[in-house]
């Protein structure tokens, strides 16, 4: 019997990294599997105000911080809800805010550090239990952060590639997304995601045995719905209205392969899980901010689901 770890849409939370690559040991799990979305959203500037005060603004609040102890707990803080904390001063922040193109170059920096970081951690603890680590970037990671990932002696770039779970079982990944109102750095029309699943799911020995990993889940399964926005993308009803968001690309190969397992991410509030057809389709959702990791633990064995239970940590 193999045992798997499934978590996704992490955005930059140190906390949430740390606790997927412990999972591998916390579950005994013997491969443990990122589904996407590692970049962070946001630069948060802790602005010098001079004799050793920083002025910093999070979730709304300004808080004046005093010594480097306060400092460095704020900037834990807000590495573990998913922003990059940057020390500068207010001549800089002006430059900054007065110039895209810094602001861009500076949010790439402070993301492909944290990732580094990460994979230095990642090979630090999985090289003394020998759990495998798949990888799959999402629609909203740069593709910088790719060198670093297969940089890694110990996490492996799963996009677009078949790799082995066990010998019976191969999975696919696919971190590409369609349309999004955001304009996202890996996402594509329906009939070029539709293309470029269909070209990896002819390289598997058999797709029923199969695991498809892929970050957006499928159209009108239930685990796609997302709240409905406003033209200028602000949430309508506080959030009570929904609509599938999810890939018609993705429901049709899942529809027409039937694999033994779908693993997606994407949308956060849709935590679920549904079949289409056999197929045990699985979101694990996503509470990055609040430091909260939720998976799935998997166990399949002889092409068939022995069991499996969606966790929270």
């Amino acid at each position: 019997m193999t045992a798997l770890f499934f978590a996704t849409d992490v955005h930059g939370s140190d906390t949430c990294w740390h606790k997927f690559i412990n999972a591998a040991r916390f579950y005994a799990a013997d491969v443990i599997i990122l589904g996407g979305d590692m970049t962070g959203k946001a630069v948060v500037p802790i602005v010098y105000q001079g004799n050793a005060t920083y002025r910093v603004t999070l979730l709304e609040q300004e808080v004046l911080l005093h010594g480097e102890e306060e400092v460095q707990q704020t900037e834990k803080k807000i590495r573990s809800r998913g922003y990059y904390p940057y020390r500068t001063t207010p001549d800089e922040v002006q430059e900054i805010n007065a110039d895209p193109h810094k602001l861009n170059s500076l949010f790439l920096s402070e993301a492909l550090k944290t990732i580094e970081q990460w994979m230095a951690y990642a090979d630090e603890r999985l090289i003394q239990n020998g759990a495998r680590c798949y990888v799959c970037p999402g629609n909203d990671d740069v593709f910088a952060i790719d060198a670093l990932i297969r940089s890694s002696k110990c996490v492996h770039l799963a996009e677009g590639e078949v790799l082995p779970i066990d010998d019976r079982h191969e999975m696919v990944s696919c971190g590409w997304s369609n349309p999004t109102p955001w304009h996202t750095f890996r996402e594509e029309d329906e009939e070029a995601l539709a293309v470029r699943i269909e070209r990896m799911i002819a390289l598997i020995k058999d797709p029923a045995a199969s695991i498809f990993n892929f970050h957006v889940p499928p159209y009108g399964s239930m685990i796609d719905d997302a709240p409905v926005l406003t033209e200028d993308l602000r949430v309508k009803y506080a959030g009570n209205a929904l609509r599938p968001v999810g890939s018609r690309a993705v429901r049709a190969a899942i529809e027409k392969w039937q694999p033994l397992l779908g693993l997606f991410g994407h949308i956060h509030e849709s935590r679920g899980t549904t079949r289409i057809g056999r197929t045990l389709c699985i979101n694990p959702g996503s509470m990055y901010e609040q430091g909260t990791l939720l998976g799935a633990l998997v166990k399949i064995e002889n092409g068939k689901i022995k069991n499996y239970v969606l966790t929270t940590g």
